[in-house]
């Protein structure tokens, strides 16, 4: 297994001491990427926060929904940015 793991890291050595970047692209779109995970916790957070008031004042459960609507199609749309942005990362050159 530790052999592996060095081979493993000699490869990533060279690829790095060849000169060509083009690994680059992939690290930033893993970078990217990492906004989908803040726009998943924040719409669990809303959709527990929502279920919470519901159960607090059920009468308002139609403003609660529609602001929970809302709330998490604009979260999503940094999720949806962080991936484009990341498919171009990785397919445009």
């Amino acid at each position: 297994m530790s052999v592996e793991i060095i081979n493993s890291i000699n490869t990533v050595g060279t690829i790095l001491a060849s000169g060509d970047a083009s690994w680059g692209k992939f690290i930033g779109a893993g970078i990217a990427v990492l906004g989908c995970f803040g726009a998943g916790i924040g719409q669990g957070y809303a959709a527990g926060k929502a279920a919470e008031a519901v159960g607090r004042n059920p009468e308002a459960n139609g403003k609660i929904r529609t602001m929970l609507i809302i709330g998490c199609a604009i979260a999503e749309t940094g999720a949806i940015y962080s991936l484009v942005i990341a498919l171009i990362l990785i397919f445009v050159t």
